[in-house]
């Protein structure tokens, strides 16, 4: 399965982000998304998603299908969570309005066990969690309803070292399932776990694959090609 990106393009006024973008995500893969800031890539996560509409572009799987917002799970950079509701009783929420998902309640211990949430930390109210552990409840809803493509906005960067280990070692045990396509300014994450990398920059993506991602020159071509971005 592969997501197909073709004309995609995006205006705020006058400043036009996304300039004809076309590119291809394939199932079984993890692409790291790279760029400067304010270079469009939320922009670009929100667009693929229906978030917001692109102002022309298609995108499509390769059997033709158009995706649909149902298609995709989506990361934030900043969690939105009920505060008001402990973890588990927000998990158990959630199941009850994707019963559709096969979901059961009997089964959420077992996905805050491969998050490594605490007992403890599963009963106590999410105002009053760190924010790492609200990316992490985060990633346990999109673990139970195992989209087609995953979207992560700098899903690590606010994890402790052993997280953010456990997190790298679950993304790499889900990816054969997905297509995954993850937004980082951490250019040792990219190395780490993913297979190709995206450079958005002016509007405009180029891809680096992993023979890039593993070569000595890896970072200063990066950081060239951002360099030249914001000139």
């Amino acid at each position: 399965m592969k997501l197909i990106v073709e004309g995609l393009n995006k205006s705020f006024e006058d400043n036009h982000v996304l300039k004809d973008i076309n590119a291809s995500f394939e199932k079984g893969k993890i692409y790291a998304l790279l760029g400067r800031n304010g270079s469009g890539k939320t922009t670009f996560f929100n667009c693929l998603s229906k978030e917001i509409s692109s102002d022309s572009g298609h995108v499509y799987f390769d059997d033709g299908l158009e995706v649909s917002s149902q298609d995709f799970g989506y990361v934030y950079a900043t969690p939105m969570l009920p505060e008001f509701l402990t973890g588990y009783e927000f998990l158990s929420f959630f199941i009850d309005i994707h019963k559709d998902k096969n979901l059961h309640r009997n089964d959420i211990h077992d996905f805050f066990d491969k998050i490594q949430f605490s007992l403890d930390d599963r009963h106590k109210l999410i105002k009053d969690y760190s924010y790492g552990m609200r990316n992490k409840l985060q990633m346990i809803c999109i673990l139970m309803l195992q989209p087609k493509i995953l979207l992560l906005d700098e899903p690590l960067t606010s994890f402790d070292v052993v997280a953010s280990l456990e997190m790298k070692k679950l993304l790499l045990e889900i990816k054969d399932n997905c297509i995954m396509i993850l937004s980082t300014h951490i250019l040792q994450i990219a190395k780490d776990i993913c297979d190709e990398v995206v450079v958005l920059h002016k509007g405009h993506v180029q891809l680096l694959t992993n023979e890039h991602l593993q070569s000595e020159s890896f970072e200063s071509e990066i950081v060239e090609i951002l360099k030249e971005d914001h000139e």
